[in-house]
């Protein structure tokens, strides 16, 4: 084998290489975001203050036909 070929495949191990250890920290990177998302809970504005409202003590404690 001449000293060319074995450049080559030299090369081509190492490319290889470093294109598994980059796909392999963008899907550990990728999981994380996933899992980060996962625990989010999406709030309405109606929801918001509700909870504002809970937190500070007040808020309506009519029902539907009280006046």
């Amino acid at each position: 084998m001449t000293d060319d070929v074995k450049n080559e495949r030299n090369a081509k191990s190492a490319r290889n290489e470093r294109l598994k250890s980059a796909l392999r920290d963008n899907l550990k990177r990728r999981k994380s975001q996933a899992r980060g998302r996962a625990g989010m809970a999406i709030v309405t504005p109606d929801d918001d203050a509700k909870a504002r409202d809970h937190a500070s003590g007040t808020g309506s404690h009519r029902r539907d036909g009280d006046t």
